[in-house]
């Protein structure tokens, strides 16, 4: 199936309009007082308009960046999400950012966008915006909040490694009240009022313990938190694919290495591929 044009239209209008004032957006001084005695390990770069974080990082990673380098963008023109979706950002209404992470030689990255999944998951319940509706995860980069998208992570592992990653992140901050309804549908936001600084302190601390555990024990660590917060743990779903027929089975969770386990009468199949869409059934 080709993608859901209403996805990419949700996607562009909930970060085409900024609905809360400019004093409500990132400001590098405060991020490195509300990170505190991590400030160090992070080399961040606020950029007001860009055609992709993920894109200038990745360039910036070729050339050398160190570890814990983190772009910021106010607003994206070019941004991608997982299977080329445009992935847009505006000031105020969203967090888009990218953080680039350099593993030792060796380490494999087998399930990493979603331990990355994980440590959003749990910074978002840190700050409380799980109190009313719980952060959920979705096979294999999306998180929800009372089943909507409240956003999304894009990996990608810089050109010539194996062991260095950029990934990026867009969360929905605010939804504009001018949305339509059947925009609105799709679509979730925090639902808590929060400072952006300290929710990307949150964010990068969290990410760096989650990754260093990843670093040292890989994906299997994780994989029981992980379905903890799995949307569709044991459920009926369908898979939907660009280039086969839709499937109806039941999804058991996942395998050690970050492999979706689908079970179609009985049989469990591991699925990996990146251009797979899952829904509930």
């Amino acid at each position: 199936m080709r993608d859901n044009p209403m996805d990419r239209k949700a996607i562009q209008y909930s970060r085409g309009m900024c609905s809360v004032p400019p004093t409500q957006r990132v400001d590098l001084a405060a991020l490195s007082l509300a990170l505190g005695d991590m400030a160090c390990r992070f080399d961040a770069d606020l950029l007001p308009t860009c055609d992709s974080s993920n894109a200038v990082l990745l360039a910036r990673a070729e050339a050398g960046a160190p570890n814990g380098t983190v772009v910021i963008a106010e607003t994206q023109t070019a941004g991608r999400g997982r299977r080329g979706r445009p992935w847009l950002s505006a000031p105020g209404d969203s967090l888009t950012f990218s953080l680039l992470w350099r593993f030792a030689p060796g380490t494999s990255p087998a399930g990493l966008s979603l331990a990355v999944g994980l440590a959003v998951a749990i910074a978002l319940e840190k700050i409380g915006a799980g109190k009313t509706a719980p952060i959920q995860l979705k096979w294999p980069n999306d998180l929800l909040r009372d089943g909507k998208k409240l956003g999304g992570i894009l990996v990608e592992l810089v050109p010539g490694t194996t062991h260095a990653a950029v990934i990026g992140i867009g969360l929905n901050l605010h939804l504009p009240v001018a949305m339509p309804a059947d925009l609105r549908e799709q679509s979730a936001a925090l639902g808590v009022p929060v400072d952006p600084n300290q929710l990307l302190a949150a964010l990068l601390i969290e990410l760096r313990a989650t990754l260093e555990i990843f670093a040292q024990h890989g994906f299997a660590a994780l994989r029981s938190a992980w379905q903890a917060h799995h949307a569709f743990e044991n459920t009926p779903v369908r898979l939907l694919s660009d280039f086969a027929p839709p499937r109806d089975g039941i999804c058991r969770g996942i395998a050690v290495d970050g492999a979706l386990l689908f079970d179609t009468d009985g049989q469990v199949e591991r699925i990996l591929s990146g251009e797979i869409s899952l829904r509930p059934r």
